[in-house]
């Protein structure tokens, strides 16, 4: 009887075992924790990530330095400006734009010299899989990320703003170029303002023109030369205006005294739009397009790339992860040098493309521009993973 009561304990204490290492299996099986090999890989990764980045950083400030030293001394800028009110809000954009291609070049770099070594096969004989092994790069590449969408929506435009004041007060090209000599709004729907030569120094304008349509054809239009806008109260005066009425073929012209009007039209509108949207936090930039949709401009475009870029350039750190892993992981008799050349390739063409659709959604509008944007990871994403499905398992 003694005998029967241990068989049934022993059995129960070896069922309870065997409970207790399908739990424990089955919490691997969702989350591989985080392992020696984890650190060594993502030391390897984060370690050749940030060198690169201080090195692209260090020499394109360099270069970027010297051919502006003329300007800086022409136009007496401090140095304490030229540090801390340029290159510190310079640095944070550079990091951001070389952060997919630096990402991919680390990920090839070092990870084809694990593979020459021998340390992948060895690796994986251990009975450690592809997709396992994948998982510190995974953890990573949301390092990355998650900077890189820190810096897009909260660093970087605020840098911006910090960086077009020092430029417009101490680069003579960019003092110049602040605002374009002929500026075309729309400031709600069927209606549009034409401001030719307007000064930041004086907000002073030679000449507007508020034209109004119905369809293709204009009903009614007001001129005005010399017109002035007061910051503070956002009103458009001048001495004299002319006004035009299309009726028919027939046009009324009428001259008056003393403008004085209030129009849906603010000075950082006047601007370089693509330059000030690059200096809004987010909120403000679905603000400030959300208000342009309202007035029915046709640059609605332009604003949504800035909006949707700041999300999927930082992702596609992922895919451009998933994709140097794979490319890299098989050892090869050329070496590393292919793997790399096959990588930068593949890098400077998904930048590319990135180039061509923004381009493209600039001039399309809501769904199609965002779809434009998202396009090279899309079809990246689709690359990745035909890689991958191939890449030695």
């Amino acid at each position: 009887m003694w005998i029967t009561l241990a068989v049934k304990g022993r059995n129960r204490n070896n069922n309870t075992m065997g409970d207790y290492r399908q739990e424990q299996k089955n919490k691997r099986s969702w989350w591989p924790g985080f392992k020696i090999l984890d650190g060594y890989i993502t030391r390897k990764f984060l370690g050749t990530f940030f060198f690169a980045i201080a090195l692209i950083i260090i020499i394109v400030v360099v270069f970027d330095a010297v051919e502006k030293i003329d300007d800086f001394i022409e136009m007496k800028a401090p140095l304490k400006a030229i540090i801390f009110g340029y290159y510190l809000n310079f640095v944070p954009y550079f990091i951001n734009l070389f952060c997919g291609l630096f990402t991919f070049i680390a990920v090839i770099f070092f990870t084809s010299q694990m593979a020459g070594r021998t340390e992948i096969t060895a690796i994986q004989s251990a009975g450690v899989s592809f997709r396992r092994l994948l998982w510190p790069y995974f953890l990573s590449a949301m390092v990355i990320t998650g900077v890189s969408l820190y810096l897009n929506i909260n660093v970087i435009p605020q840098a911006n703003k910090h960086r077009v004041e020092f430029e417009s007060q101490y680069l003579r090209k960019n003092r110049r170029q602040q605002f374009e000599p002929n500026i075309y709004r729309q400031i709600e729907p069927g209606v549009f303002v034409y401001v030719r030569n307007f000064s930041a120094k004086t907000n002073k304008a030679s000449f507007m023109s508020i034209e109004r349509f119905e369809g293709n054809s204009i009903t009614e239009s007001l001129e005005a030369s010399d017109i002035t806008f007061n910051e503070e109260n956002g009103r458009w005066t001048a001495p004299k205006y002319v006004t035009h009425k299309f009726v028919g073929e027939d046009d009324i012209f009428e001259r008056h005294e003393k403008l004085d009007t209030l129009i849906n039209l603010t000075k950082q509108e006047l601007g370089k739009v693509e330059q000030l949207i690059t200096t809004m936090k987010l909120t403000e930039l679905n603000e400030f397009i959300d208000q342009q949709k309202a007035k029915g401009s046709d640059q609605v475009g332009i604003f949504e790339v800035e909006r949707q870029k700041r999300f999927s350039y930082p992702l596609s750190v992922f895919i451009l992860t998933v994709i140097g892993v794979s490319l890299s992981s098989r050892k090869m008799r050329s070496g590393t040098g292919v793997n790399i050349g096959i990588g930068v390739i593949l890098c400077f063409t998904y930048i590319m493309l990135g180039r061509v659709f923004e381009e493209i959604a600039k001039g399309s509008d809501g769904a199609m521009a965002i779809l434009m944007v998202w396009l090279p990871n899309i079809l990246f994403a689709i690359i990745a993973a035909y890689i991958y499905r191939r890449a030695p398992k």
